[in-house]
């Protein structure tokens, strides 16, 4: 469980959406970030998906990206917020090969 006192209630990461993390190559902090600060939108189920986009400007899967757009869903309970899993998606610059 990582608190995160800026938007009052501890933030919860699930077992499933680490290993989604992992293999979507998203970090922690970025999750947390696009929880505190991301765009919010309405996700199926009740539930919320929050869009942060990140100065990547590395390879991924063996193509440059010069964006990686960080987007956990998560669902908001009285106590606490939970991750319940995490998408990211990546931005090709202009210009790159």
């Amino acid at each position: 469980m990582t608190t995160d006192w800026s938007i009052g209630k501890p933030i919860v990461i699930t077992d499933h959406a680490r290993v989604r993390m992992g293999e979507r190559g998203a970090r922690e902090e970025d999750v947390l970030a696009a929880v505190r600060i991301g765009d919010r939108e309405p996700a199926r189920r009740g539930r919320v998906l929050c869009r942060l986009t990140l100065e990547f400007n590395r390879e991924w899967d063996g193509k440059y990206y010069g964006a990686q757009q960080v987007a956990p869903v998560i669902v908001e309970k009285e106590h606490q917020i939970v991750v319940v899993t995490v998408l990211t998606f990546y931005i090709r610059e202009r210009g790159t090969p």
